[in-house]
């Protein structure tokens, strides 16, 4: 059986931070951001700092200070960061120059196909060595018109695509039994064909005949994220997802929804154990607290954003050790994402963040790759037989 993990620590790097006016800090290295330097940088200190978990955001949409740009609209943004690269491309360049933090780039379905998400989410498993995964995401509002493709979705109907398409993928990384490659140089055979399986899906959004035309990845199955930030979201996590992002204003909420998150997927006839949850928390960090506050305040003046419905920590790095201390005393969650409202600014300060690690707190030393570490087993493949 699995073991229990540490508080796991998770990072999500959007941009130059989840502050709209991030870019603005002379520190922001806004000029670097469609570069590889900048996101290469980032995410080797956050793999020498020990985090856990790298979520790279991504979307469809022009965002601004205000929020996303609809297709047509007119007028100079006001603030915020315009356009981003792709998060699956970003992971890829990075996996070769870090060694152990987890991989797990956003990956919108509602108009992608699940076969390209499958390959290149399975590619990356490849590239990392076993440490990647794929956070979930569905499209927002106005960014149907665009692709063209199909009409505008209401959140049910994005994220019951998004149910059916993770099952297509979950589907895909099985269709190659993991001794599918034999290299019989002498018959000539690279693949035994009767390891390759069709899946056969069909559903209301899909039809997937199969097999993937990419080996089973090292994980057996990458781990799937998805934020349970709405109904219809956290209906597919406890059916779907390893791990749970959640948002909460206190601690004894997140504790509550963690409850709630558990006993669902065990209504779901899933082990609630092989379930991690994670509480977002925004934060920066400075040297001082007033100094923190007075920089957070700066932002705030460029560029006002209402207060946010989450755990937020304005301070130091050591007080920061102190509230991951207090999320695994009141059982608020398997872990944490910091989400940084000015990346850069906080990344010098990771190395002072030390999350609690009880002695019987171990990853499983017997499961390679990022589940071992999560303490989570590797899944056996559906269509293998004895």
């Amino acid at each position: 059986m699995p073991r229990f993990t540490p508080l796991l620590l998770g990072l999500e790097l959007s941009g130059t931070g989840t502050h709209p006016a991030s870019w603005r800090r002379a520190d922001s290295r806004a000029e670097e951001l469609f570069t590889p330097g900048y996101w290469v940088d980032a995410l080797r200190a956050a793999d020498s700092a020990g985090i856990d978990l790298a979520f790279i955001s991504d979307s469809y949409a022009v965002r601004t200070g205000s929020g996303r740009i609809e297709p047509g609209a007119t007028g100079q943004p006001d603030a915020g960061v315009l356009g981003g690269l792709d998060a699956v491309a970003i992971a890829a360049r990075v996996a070769a120059v870090t060694e152990r933090i987890g991989l797990l780039p956003q990956a919108p379905v509602t108009h992608t196909e699940p076969f390209h998400l499958s390959k290149a989410v399975a590619s990356l498993d490849f590239a990392s060595l076993g440490r990647a995964g794929w956070e979930v995401t569905v499209a927002g509002d106005g960014e149907a018109k665009l692709f063209g493709r199909k009409p505008e979705q209401d959140a049910r109907d994005r994220w019951h695509e998004a149910d059916e398409a993770i099952e297509v993928v979950r589907r895909l990384w099985d269709s190659w039994e993991d001794d599918a490659e034999i290299r019989d140089a002498p018959t000539g055979r690279f693949i035994d064909r009767d390891k390759l399986h069709y899946i056969d899906f069909a559903g209301d959004n899909f039809s997937v005949k199969g097999p993937s035309i990419t080996p089973r990845p090292p994980q057996g199955q990458p781990l799937v994220a998805v934020r349970a930030a709405d109904t219809p979201a956290a209906r597919v996590a406890v059916h779907r997802a390893d791990i749970v992002r959640i948002a909460a204003a206190d601690l004894a909420t997140a504790a509550a929804v963690r409850t709630e998150l558990r006993t669902a997927a065990a209504a779901a006839g899933r082990d609630p154990q092989q379930l991690r949850v994670l509480l977002d928390i925004d934060i920066h960090l400075a040297g001082t607290a007033d100094a923190a506050a007075g920089e957070v305040a700066e932002l705030e003046d460029w560029f006002a954003t209402p207060a946010p419905a989450t755990v937020f920590h304005i301070g130091t790095a050591v007080e920061l050790n102190e509230l991951l201390r207090q999320v695994e005393i009141d059982c608020a969650a398997d872990g944490v994402v910091l989400r940084p409202l000015a990346l850069p600014a906080v990344l010098e300060h990771l190395p002072l963040i030390t999350p609690p690690t009880p002695g019987n707190a171990t990853p499983d030393a017997l499961v390679p790759g990022l589940r071992g570490r999560l303490g989570l087993p590797r899944p056996a493949n559906r269509y293998a037989t004895a």
